[in-house]
């Protein structure tokens, strides 16, 4: 574990604190962690194949809020198209999509968002799976179009594929 964190574990629950907050996460049955020292093991009581398959994902979220805790996570989008921008208006994200009316974002807490330009969003936060629901409810507001030029909120460095449409014969 990097230096500055803090791992208890009590039963199933496992709590880490770092540096940049706190994540908590219940653990499914048959998986246990162990802290020595600097190193957290996490373990299964039998080789079944829900067990194995519950084992890995179970290291995975402990190392994932690990990494919360020490350096955060973060996605980025961008906005496609003529008159798409989004703008913050205190703590809210307002979002100019075609739509007749602007779209406006509330984050959860724990998510922060920045606009650094008016055709990019970034993310941050602790949680990878908030993050990423975050990201997918806003992009979910207008997707990139597979027709055309592919206008919509796209992932950064999303390839969208767009389709030939209607020929008019």
């Amino acid at each position: 574990m990097p230096k500055g964190v803090q791992m208890h574990v009590e039963g199933s629950r496992v709590t880490v604190r770092g540096p940049k907050g706190e994540l908590a996460h219940s653990l499914p049955p048959g998986i246990a962690v162990t802290v020595d020292g600097e190193t957290a093991r996490v373990a299964r009581a039998d080789d079944e194949r829900r067990s194995r398959a519950l084992h890995g994902l179970s290291r995975t979220l402990v190392a994932n809020m690990v990494e919360g805790v020490t350096s955060g996570f973060s996605k980025s989008l961008d906005l496609v198209g003529t008159g798409y921008r989004a703008a913050k208006n205190g703590g809210k994200l307002v979002l100019t999509v075609g739509y007749s009316h602007p779209v406006e974002v509330v984050p959860p807490p724990g998510i922060e968002l920045e606009v650094p330009a008016v055709s990019s969003i970034i993310i941050r936060g602790i949680d990878k799976q908030l993050v990423g629901q975050v990201a997918a409810d806003i992009r979910a507001v207008r997707k990139p179009s597979a027709y055309g030029e592919g206008k919509g909120i796209r992932y950064t460095g999303e390839r969208v594929r767009t389709k030939e449409g209607k020929t008019g014969k």
